[in-house]
């Protein structure tokens, strides 16, 4: 069969970024071409739809134009279509690259375990598939039934269902894309608006894995051998918990007496929270972030980087590899040669390539850094180093906060910000499948002559 032949000449990896790069095009031509999706009837140019259609495929939500005043609802559905087929196909590949490397080979895509490995065994793939999609679907639905009956009393019907629509398919999918100018800080105030959207997003960036993981594990509970989560999802819940509540309390207490001061205790608590959810991922604001503090700001920083979970809408560094790091870490302070939890110990090729994918991670930030502040200090040096470093941060991991610096790049600055957004959505995953694709080719071949290097 030619048409099998021809996809076989191309790896995983490839096939997963020709994919992405063949919808950036698209909705690329697309922004380009149709002025119907415009109030001005103006298209974007190449550059800026370019921008818009990478960020709206790899669910970020950086926008160098308003998505409220600029696009027609004929635009603000192409860009949904875009969000829905960026989450949703980011959720289908993934799952299919973990679950699939995990069947075949000895180690973990992303430190998914043997014992999740072994939970999910004899899924196939096509109903793996037809269960993301519906999964996806659903939760989406129930969000906008909600957020519609939250719009309502201050909306016309036909608009609450639209906004109600277009954000429960962007939190869900992690995408931060708005129908209202100021993102959600006009809901501030709206603890329904915001505990909807809070764990649309959460839901979203646990990952399919660990949430089909839970569903077999809730229809086994009375079989005492099923009961056990696997040590991935283990470490996901743990983590995330742990990255939210940290986050919460934090931010609280930066922004009580700042950002936050203007409102009551109980919804300065609430916004919190909020910060901390939408931070790791999400990339809504509730707040200016222009207007925090350099200490909010830092902490926004340090939760785009942890991100979500792997086989979700999350993008850049995954949580369970900053945990195999933090793990791996701890194990060596204590004096431990293995790295363990929860009286399990964690493969040593996983330890290995979740330390190459943070290196891989901070050395692409690292560099988009230094190229952004050259490009900005050329053509504007008012833009400001922090404003800079988070704009990068929140690029690569696919988050979408800004300092306000979005819209003032420079068409160099904005190109580089297009391509940290995609090696952020498919570097990780690519790499981490290179990685266990390499293991298992040279597993069983010679190794050289030991010696020994002096560090520290």
């Amino acid at each position: 069969m030619p048409n099998l032949a021809f996809w076989r000449r191309y790896s995983p990896p490839q096939l997963t970024a020709g994919t992405f790069l063949l919808a950036i095009l698209v909705g690329t031509v697309g922004l380009h071409a149709v002025p119907a999706f415009y109030v001005n009837g103006v298209p974007l140019g190449w550059v800026d739809a370019m921008f818009t259609a990478t960020s709206a495929i790899c669910v970020t939500g950086l926008i160098v134009v308003d998505t409220a005043t600029y696009f027609t609802p004929l635009g603000q559905g192409f860009l949904l279509l875009l969000i829905q087929l960026g989450g949703l196909g980011m959720i289908t590949i993934t799952s299919l690259v973990i679950l699939g490397l995990g069947g075949r080979l000895s180690v973990r895509t992303e430190a998914v375990t043997k014992s999740m490995a072994s939970s999910l065994q004899g899924v196939d793939p096509l109903q793996l598939t037809r269960d993301v999609v519906v999964f996806t679907l659903a939760m989406e639905a129930i969000g906008a039934l909600l957020l519609f009956g939250a719009f309502r009393p201050h909306h016309e019907a036909g608009e609450a269902l639209w906004h109600a629509v277009f954000h429960s398919v962007s939190a869900f999918c992690n995408a931060g894309f708005s129908t209202f100018t100021d993102s959600l800080i006009p809901w501030a105030t709206n603890g329904p608006v915001l505990v909807i959207v809070m764990l649309l997003v959460v839901v979203g960036g646990l990952g399919f894995l660990t949430l089909e993981e839970l569903a077999v594990r809730v229809r086994a509970r009375h079989d005492r051998g099923r009961r056990r989560l696997s040590l991935h999802s283990r470490l996901v819940f743990a983590t995330t918990a742990l990255a939210l509540l940290t986050g919460w309390v934090l931010f609280s207490i930066f922004e009580w007496r700042g950002t936050l001061q203007e409102m009551t205790p109980a919804a300065r608590v609430l916004n919190g929270l909020f910060m901390s959810v939408t931070a790791r991922t999400a990339g809504f604001n509730a707040i200016v972030y222009g207007e925090a503090s350099d200490a909010t700001n830092f902490l926004t920083i340090l939760l785009m980087t942890v991100g979500g979970a792997p086989g979700s809408t999350a993008g850049g560094l995954k949580i369970t590899t900053i945990a195999v790091i933090g793990l791996l870490a701890w194990s060596r302070v204590r004096g431990e040669v293995s790295v363990s939890v929860w009286a399990r110990t964690i493969p040593d090729e996983t330890v290995q390539r979740a330390i190459g994918i943070g290196v891989f991670a901070f050395t692409v930030v690292g560099l988009a850094i230094f190229l952004f502040t050259a490009f900005e200090e050329q053509v504007a040096p008012g833009v400001g180093f922090l404003r800079l470093v988070f704009e990068a941060v929140s690029a690569f991991n696919t988050v979408g906060l800004s300092l306000g610096a979005t819209g003032d790049l420079s068409t160099a600055s904005r190109i580089l910000a297009t391509i940290l957004m995609f090696i952020g959505r498919i570097g990780p995953l690519s790499f981490a499948a290179a990685l266990a694709l390499r293991a298992r080719e040279t597993s069983n071949r010679y190794s050289y002559a030991r010696e020994d290097v002096t560090i520290g």
